[in-house]
């Protein structure tokens, strides 16, 4: 104690120093209810401006001068008065917290500001009576008869204060549960110890430091808040991206089944092609969401059908020259449909060149090698193999061996040979020829 006695003004210049930033960084907080960081921050200037007012009437303790006789009573009251303001302004805090989380204002902390009006009462009749205190004529302060009130006030409001704590506990999050109620039991140990050690400010100090850790806890709860939000903010988008990609995949698995209905040896097509597409892209290191586009590309290569005339689409005998050409104009009408979708380019690009050839033997513009986009070489390949795979009018799915005879001769040719050596390795692993269209 005599550490504290001795070292005081000191401890007090740096919670002073201390007070006046958070005050000043209480005021620019902007994720705090209005009244709650109006609260915050006459919490802290309270605790700033107490300080100083309990310095100075250690100051100029027992000096006689006019200043002294000044200062010391000016001190003292300010003492006195802002106690009061502080207990107001966690008061105010405590009302807009509850009411935020429950709909309304505790009827105990109703009764406090009733108290803190009689407390402010009590302090100026004790400035014209000494009811709380007086000083003798060397300017010392003295305590007058009434001065258990000037205590016994301030620790009825913080017992009600934290009685509403404590009830209305499960109404509030952790980190400020345990805020205001360090801050609460805080002021109440400091004013017991206060009636026992004449000439500590320990109110004054302990209110200043629990001040601090209660700032320090109320930002920490802030920014727990604003991540626990910004998390679930990112779990509602991604949810909604999840459902975003269901219905796209849903809409082009339609608008690829409307295309495969046109050829009744043909259905499921797309779909296989797209998800043969999707399996060397992911072999190849593609990332799932490079995969994913990959897997809607193939989903809608063949698009352009749409406007191929039905008779030429189901023609069972060899297609003339002139309706060989109508049939090469799909990847175009292909490019046409899908190029609005702007987000995607690379469906209208694969549905655009996916006929190309990797010798430049293909259609419809006769691109080759690297030219061609990548992602028309892979659906390339995964189109070729499910058409070998898939029955004809003519003819059943090509055996295995046959199938993979024929992509490795069109690895350099037809295909990008990285792409068809991964769909041999695809082949290899399908032991009992499962990737086929079902009988």
């Amino acid at each position: 104690m005599n550490f504290l006695r001795e070292n005081q003004l000191n401890i007090m210049l740096i919670l002073i120093g201390v007070c006046g930033m958070l005050s000043i960084f209480s005021f620019t907080v902007k994720t705090l209810s209005p009244r709650r960081k109006a609260a915050l921050t006459l919490m802290n200037l309270g605790s700033m401006l107490i300080l100083i007012a309990d310095r100075y009437s250690y100051i100029y303790k027992g000096d006689i001068s006019e200043i002294g006789h000044f200062m010391v009573r000016l001190g003292n009251f300010m003492v006195f008065t802002l106690t009061l303001v502080i207990i107001y302004a966690f008061n105010e805090y405590l009302a807009d917290l509850f009411k935020s989380s429950t709909g309304k204002t505790p009827r105990s902390l109703r009764i406090v500001y009733i108290f803190i009006v009689l407390g402010i009462l009590l302090v100026i009749i004790s400035q014209f009576t000494g009811f709380y205190y007086t000083f003798d004529k060397g300017s010392n302060y003295i305590r007058g008869k009434g001065f258990l009130i000037s205590y016994i006030l301030p620790l009825t409001i913080f017992f009600l204060q934290l009685f509403t704590i404590i009830r209305y506990r499960k109404a509030v999050r952790t980190t400020i549960y345990i805020s205001v109620l360090m801050f609460s039991t805080g002021a109440c140990l400091a004013s017991f110890m206060q009636l026992f050690f004449y000439g500590i400010s320990f109110i004054n100090m302990a209110t200043s430091a629990m001040m601090v850790i209660f700032y320090l806890l109320t930002i920490k709860d802030v920014n727990d808040t604003i991540e626990n939000s910004y998390r679930r903010e990112i779990e509602l988008l991604e949810t909604d991206r999840k459902e975003i990609n269901k219905i796209l995949i849903q809409t082009a698995t339609a608008l690829a089944g409307a295309v495969d209905a046109k050829d009744e040896y043909t259905h499921g097509h797309s779909r296989r092609v797209a998800e043969y597409a999707q399996m060397i892209a992911e072999l190849s290191g593609k990332s799932d969401s490079e995969s994913w586009i990959i897997y809607l590309a193939g989903l809608l290569h063949d698009i352009g059908k749409i406007g191929i005339p039905d008779n030429i689409i189901n023609k069972t005998d060899k297609l003339t020259d002139e309706e060989y050409e109508t049939v090469k104009t799909h990847p175009v009408i292909g490019n046409k449909i899908l190029g609005s979708i702007k987000k995607i380019p690379a469906l209208a690009i694969a549905a655009h060149y996916h006929h190309e050839r990797y010798d430049g033997k293909g259609y419809p513009e006769g691109l080759a090698g690297e030219n061609i986009p990548e992602y028309a070489r892979i659906v390339a390949v995964a189109d070729t193999y499910d058409a070998m795979t898939s029955k004809r009018s003519y003819r059943a799915p090509l055996p295995q061996e046959v199938v993979r005879q024929t992509i490795k001769e069109g690895a350099g040719t037809q295909f990008d040979p990285r792409f068809a050596e991964i769909m041999l390795q695809l082949i290899d692993n399908d032991k009992n020829y499962t990737m086929k269209q079902d009988s």
